[in-house]
């Protein structure tokens, strides 16, 4: 092990040195490296997969070995929070937040993606996701974590793939060997949709209860409210819901102390009339007339091709310079009016004339 470590460290302050910096200018040592090994890289975040599972008929489980290049930027990731996947489709990179389900401090990611119907994404990898892969990886990100003082009675709550993040805090738990009370309620449409069933079944100290919304045999019926609640654990000390907003919502509304995330986009209320000014996408030299759209679904309009993500203004990967004008972001309402600002195109409208660094 020491000299594994050794022997990355060496490779690392090779590979980081000024001299072969200049000999593989201009395109960096990564151009070379990656011919060898795609995850061998420097400077871009990566990672193989080394297993694929379907355990379920719409989901997909993936088993990542990141390179030293997220590791180094990923060591902060907690139980709950989200990474950026980027995979390529048809010519053309594309990046989605995905939870990873695994217990805080394991070698490898494991993500389980669940199939969305239209999900670009989703579908290429619940169809195609395979073993010797590579994708990128980058980012973390996301408040929805443990806190450091543990709460004595735990409940979690879940519905469909929104059991990612929830299931790397109570995995985590687990293994740290918390004192403390747990119960974990996970909504699926049938039996055999419901993810990790079988791992949460045989999980010590757990009370586990299923409720499926389009089947029976669930140890729950019908939507979470206080019968649910009563069942799984009366008076938590501290809640944690993933999973659609309507889930979460009625949660919030029976418990207390609930910390929650959303997998659901949220509904952006666009400007009643758009306003008509001049977007200019300077890097390209094209230049639009505001139709009242994001900037994001302008840009690709004019048949430009940014680098997004999740679009719903959570994972930055869209982010751009605005070198002038002013815009208003459609999540937070915040509205930049500075020139040399970074913003988010996914959820930012122009309010008059803006140019972007695009």
């Amino acid at each position: 092990m020491f000299t594994q470590r050794a022997t990355r460290s060496l490779t690392k302050r090779v590979l980081g040195s000024d001299l072969v910096n200049l000999l593989t200018g201009p395109h960096g040592v990564d151009r070379y490296t990656e011919l060898l090994a795609p995850t061998w890289t420097r400077g871009e975040g990566r990672a193989k997969v080394v297993d694929v599972r379907r355990i379920t008929p719409r989901s997909v489980t993936l088993v990542l070995a990141p390179n030293d290049a997220f590791r180094d930027t990923g060591r902060s990731l907690r139980p709950g929070q989200y990474v950026n996947l980027s995979v390529e489709i048809d010519g053309r990179r594309h990046t989605r937040c995905y939870s990873p389900a695994n217990a805080e401090g394991a070698a490898h990611l494991e993500l389980t993606i669940g199939h969305h119907d239209g999900g670009l994404v989703s579908t290429f990898l619940c169809d195609h996701a395979r073993r010797g892969m590579v994708v990128g990886l980058s980012g973390v990100g996301g408040d929805f974590v443990l806190p450091a003082q543990r709460p004595r009675r735990i409940l979690f709550v879940s519905g469909g793939s929104g059991i990612t993040p929830v299931m790397a805090m109570l995995r985590t738990l687990v293994d740290q060997g918390h004192s403390g009370e747990i119960a974990f309620v996970h909504y699926a449409r049938n039996p055999a949709e419901a993810c990790y069933r079988h791992e949460l079944a045989e999980m010590a100290g757990v009370r586990v209860l299923h409720g499926y919304t389009r089947s029976v045999g669930g140890e729950l019926n019908g939507r979470f409210g206080p019968e649910h609640l009563a069942a799984a654990m009366p008076s938590p000390d501290a809640v944690f819901v993933c999973g659609p907003a309507t889930l979460v919502a009625a949660v919030r509304e029976h418990c207390e102390n609930v910390y929650s995330e959303s997998f659901v986009a949220p509904t952006l209320t666009l400007p009643a009339e758009p306003s008509g000014g001049r977007v200019t996408f300077a890097d390209s030299d094209i230049e639009v007339v505001d139709d009242g759209r994001p900037l994001l679904e302008q840009a690709e309009s004019a048949g430009l091709t940014p680098d997004s993500g999740c679009r719903m203004g959570i994972c930055h990967t869209c982010t751009r310079r605005k070198t002038y004008g002013v815009v208003r972001n459609l999540t937070t309402g915040a509205v930049s009016t500075e020139p040399d600002e970074d913003v988010q195109i996914c959820v930012s409208v122009p309010v008059g004339d803006v140019d972007i660094a695009l």
